[in-house]
């Protein structure tokens, strides 16, 4: 039978999910409804690896399973082998939709049982989608529409229920029983009595499927009766454009994620504008030849097309496709009249800064000028001549990140797995020290060694592709170490090629098409180090592997970009990273989500919860121990102001303009925080990178104002005091109702007169934490409360806003606080209390919202009492030191404060502090109890874990940091709303 709390938390779940939602009940034993919507985090892929992870058991029947599916479950699957959890699943042959190359490699898994239920016209078909989990006596069942297809489990509109359930539970036990009649039945066969009679039966199907393929394909179409359409990206990159030159606008850049489709798009755009005579240029002869065929199968016969580079000469073609190595020669050049052609685009635009390039582009005086690329910030942009946005008037007709273009199916697939490479040191570094010749070259031994080819050979293997064979492209750090591993390679079976800068074109051409032409099919893979990177077309690439470590998001995207292009027969690729101890490894959740923000708790989330944010079919996997060294490398993330350079670079070039700090929170850049947190102010930072254009100045008496205001008010976690700001950049007095309207209409809560009081002492510059900050911050003169129920400006204030400068940080400092305000912590009227539920808050963000007066931060560790409420404070996982030096004040770290499920949460008082202590009759008493946990020493803020109520406390002995044995009291609580499933994964996730 089943304990009696289960019975309880069992009964609890099934009253919110079936009578009343309002009530709190435990995650783990409540029926949810499951469906795939990434923009909610929410994915049929997700709550499955989450009952399979904490499963002790599994029984999987659908009628369909396909090697998508079984990639998406792929490494969840293996740990499951690994740890000899036994699960059965059953599949039929009904429409001979199951693809034998997902039930073989079903079968490789010894914790498998695989069969398949034979269907004929007596027994009917076979339908049924239903995932089974037991976890010891409690079962979780999911039941609806989604099979272990890879669209069914993340992007299809699809509808399952998961309910839970003891074994004695009536609907539990009808669908236990139905598993095992299936099970057992006579037409349920095992994989050995099945696979060869289906592979035929399948094959046969594939092959008069192809043949109805290729027949349609055939029959002749009137080419002005069927013409290729643009997608959406490429329809509004092309209405954006037509505004554009309706505006005169005579150059503009396409921002495009690699494989999106940049020159259909560019094709599909001068189709609509009526170009006659058209340069398309390039830096290889292959994408001269690419981009020729796309314009053919877009324009047809109608335009005549040719090539000019080294071998071929089309100089009278309507459209010419040419080299810029070719075409930049003076005398080729001057075959042309300098308004010869009315657009020209340039390829990979990043290259324009280039000589060859730019006197091209000095040669010819276009009607319009595009250019395309997909990595338009180089670390050269700040020099004159090599900022791309200026060489095209800062104008972006169009931009879609890789994200977007995932969202609107432009690329294919992907399915990235992040593996713990074998234990080595950084290829260049060890403990911030370069490597001799010696250590070098050992490095270099063990990565090239025959166990860690052996390694990677073996997950290439289990990981797999989409299709017959494998195509796939391999990055290394140095050639030296690609040439070294292909040989190995070869030596251990596999059919490899390195290749490099130094090898021609021809060369290149030949190892491609060695690799992706079934006929020939003589190589597996092409070894490389950035020559890949952009540029080459190769459609077919199957499977990227990644052994090197990651020194850019910009390269990382470029490399994965490379297996991102659609081809027929591939319906995903795979993305294969080998995770070392690299303290660069926090760049990898960066650059797959696309935030450039550097904000940690955004990077730490992405890791955890990658899957359930991820647009598409695509889908993220870290093992846990590559979990380990990202949160690591994120902890321990150095040199900010480096980035936060490249990123003020990077939009200054962008916008044409020194960028104000709304600008990098508009344009998703570096966290404003983050900006403050190196420089105190925005104005700082102005000050330290702008050496060449001069930035107004500000007095010692604004830096200070400015200094404090973001200190205090920039995070946005209140907006009462911006709001004022707001209304006081524009009117020398703003009375209290006033005030009043513009929160209550803006933010929806009313601010009494105490909140009108706190607002005023925040902005009078006390809200600070001692005795210095005090007289440092006492002379700040922004308003003052006059006796008509009115908030008038200072003096002084009114006379700084007359400088230039100074107003402008200012508006910045309001505007950006007010937007993050809107974005992370407005709430609805109804909360008694002015926290949001999971985000996060520093302690002198507890005491700024608790109206405090000053900041309480020094004091706010284990527990706070503030007025009527209590705040616990914990660290989940606190940091141990091999010597033992660091003391805690409630004693060495004994991982007593745990999350036992969703909901109770155990926590033990500082030591010395016993049942009957003031400290512990404080939370017993207190009305409203909350929850703050970090993760670790490393992180700075709290996430707000909500209320939480008493259900026992118990008196308990613990060991001070001297040995001597205290009293303590133990906790047990219930939170009032069941913790989320992703941010109690991401606090228990070990980091050891």
């Amino acid at each position: 039978m089943v304990k009696n709390s289960r019975t309880k938390e069992l009964m609890d779940g099934l009253m919110t999910a079936f009578v009343d939602q309002s009530n709190n009940s435990n995650l783990a034993y409540r029926s949810e409804f499951i469906y795939n919507d990434h923009k909610q985090g929410k994915k049929v892929l997700v709550s499955l690896e989450q009952e399979l992870k904490r499963c002790d058991e599994f029984f999987i029947s659908v009628a369909f399973i396909t090697d998508s599916g079984f990639e998406s479950l792929s490494m969840i699957l293996k740990e499951l082998e690994q740890k000899g959890v036994p699960g059965k699943i059953l599949t039929t042959d009904y429409l001979t939709f199951s693809q034998p190359k997902a039930l073989d490699r079903l079968a490789q898994l010894k914790n498998i049982e695989l069969k398949m239920f034979r269907t004929n016209s007596e027994v009917g078909g076979f339908h049924t989608k239903g995932y089974i989990f037991r976890e010891d006596e409690l079962y979780r069942i999911i039941i609806g529409s989604s099979n272990m297809t890879s669209k069914a489990i993340t992007e299809n509109r699809e509808w399952n229920t998961k309910i839970v359930s003891t074994e004695q539970g009536e609907v539990a036990q009808e669908i236990l029983n139905e598993f095992k009649n299936l099970w057992m039945s006579p037409n349920s066969q095992y994989y050995e009595e099945f696979i060869e009679d289906y592979k035929e039966r399948y094959l046969q199907n594939q092959i008069i499927k192809k043949q109805q393929r290729q027949a349609a394909k055939e029959q002749i179409v009137d080419f002005e009766s069927y013409k290729l359409k643009p997608n959406k990206m490429q329809l509004a990159f092309i209405n954006n454009l037509m505004e554009m030159r309706s505006e005169g606008i005579e150059k503009a850049l396409l921002l495009s994620s690699t494989g999106t489709g940049k020159t259909y798009a560019s094709a599909f755009a001068v189709r609509e504008l009526g170009y006659q005579k058209v340069l398309f240029l390039v830096h290889r002869n292959q994408i001269a030849e690419q981009a020729l065929k796309s314009y053919q199968k877009v324009f047809g016969p109608s335009v005549t097309m040719g090539l000019v580079t080294g071998k071929s000469h089309d100089y009278g073609a309507d459209f010419i496709f040419a080299t810029v190595q070719t075409l930049s020669k003076t005398e080729n050049l001057e075959r042309f009249a300098r308004d010869h052609f009315e657009c020209c685009i340039y390829d990979e635009a990043h290259h324009t800064s280039a000589d060859s390039y730019k006197k091209v582009m000095d040669y010819f005086t276009p009607q319009f000028t595009l250019g395309m690329t997909a990595t338009p910030d180089k670390k050269d942009d700040h020099i004159e001549g090599r900022n791309i946005y200026e060489i095209f008037d800062h104008n972006i007709a169009y931009e879609i990140r890789l994200q977007k273009a995932m969202e609107e199916d432009l690329l294919c697939p992907f399915h990235y797995f992040g593996i713990t490479d074998l234990e080595i040191v950084d290829d260049t570094m060890v403990n911030g020290n370069k490597l001799t010749k010696e250590e070098k070259l050992q490095n270099f031994r063990f990565l090239t060694s025959d166990e860690r080819v052996k390694y990677v050979m073996e997950q290439a293997e289990y990981y797999g592709y989409s299709g017959n064979r494998v195509k796939g492209l391999i990055f290394c750090s140095r050639i030296e170490e690609a040439n070294e591993l292909s040989k190995k390679f070869n030596e251990h079976g596999w059919r490899t090629l390195a290749l490099s800068g130094a090898d021609s074109e021809e060369v290149r051409r030949d190892a491609i098409e060695r690799l992706v032409n079934d006929d020939i099919n003589e190589l597996d893979y092409i070894l490389s180090v950035d020559i890949f990177s952009e540029g080459v077309d190769v459609p077919e690439i199957n499977q990227v592997i990644m052994l090197r470590p990651t020194q850019s998001p910009i390269v990382f995207i470029q490399q994965l970009g490379r297996g991102l292009r659609k081809a027929e027969d591939k319906e995903y690729v795979v993305i294969l990273d080998f995770i070392g101890n690299y303290k660069n490894n926090f760049m990898i959740p960066i650059a797959l989500s696309g935030d450039r923000s550097y904000n940690k708790d955004n990077v730490r989330k992405y890791v955890v919860s990658g899957n359930s944010l991820i647009p598409g079919a695509s889908t993220i996997h870290f093992d846990e121990i590559s979990k380990e060294r990202i949160f690591n490398a994120v902890d321990k993330m150095k040199g900010m102001k480096a980035f936060i350079k490249e990123s003020y670079i990077s939009l200054k070039n962008r916008l044409g303009r020194i960028p104000r700090l709304i600008d990098f929170y508009e344009n998703e850049e570096i966290d404003p925080l983050i900006i403050i947190r190196e420089y105190k102010t925005y104005y700082a930072m102005l000050k330290s990178l702008e050496k060449d254009q001069r930035i107004e100045e500000v007095s010692d008496e604004e830096l200070l104002i400015l200094e404090y205001l973001s200190k205090t008010i920039l995070s946005g976690v209140r907006p009462q005091e911006l709001e004022l700001l707001k209304l006081m950049l524009n009117h020398d007095e703003v009375s209290i109702e006033k005030l009043q309207g513009e929160v209550s209409a803006e933010f929806g809560y009313f601010l009494n007169m105490d909140g009108i009081q706190s607002t005023l002492n925040v902005l009078e510059g006390h809200f600070v934490s001692n005795e210095t900050e005090y007289q440092k911050y006492a002379q700040i003169d922004i308003l003052k409360a006059s006796e008509n129920r009115s908030i008038q400006r200072a003096e002084g204030f009114a006379q700084k806003l007359n400088e230039k400068e100074f107003h402008k940080e200012l508006k910045d400092i309001i505007s950006v606080g007010l937007q993050r305000y809107k974005d992370n912590y407005i709430q609805n009227n109804n909360q008694d209390v002015p926290f949001v539920l999971y985000e996060k808050y520093s302690r002198r963000d507890v005491s700024f919202l608790m109206d405090c007066g000053k900041d309480l931060s020094s004091t706010m560790y284990g527990m706070k009492k503030i007025n009527d409420d209590v705040f616990i404070f914990v660290t989940y996982h606190k940091e141990k030191t091999e010597d033992n030096s660091k003391e805690y004040i409630d004693g060495k770290p004994d991982y007593a404060d745990v999350f036992e499920d969703n909901q109770i949460f155990c926590w033990d008082t500082q030591i010395g502090r016993g049942i009957d202590s003031s400290y512990t009759q404080d939370v017993m008493k207190a009305y409203r109890k909350h929850l703050m946990v970090k993760k670790s020493d490393a992180e700075t803020t709290f996430y707000y874990m909500g209320q939480f109520d008493i259900v026992e406390v118990k008196p308990a002995k613990k060991l001070d940091n001297k040995g001597k044995e205290r009293d303590i009291a133990k906790f047990r609580v219930k939170m009032r709303h069941a913790v989320r499933d992703d941010l109690l994964q991401y606090l228990e996730s070990n980091i050891d």
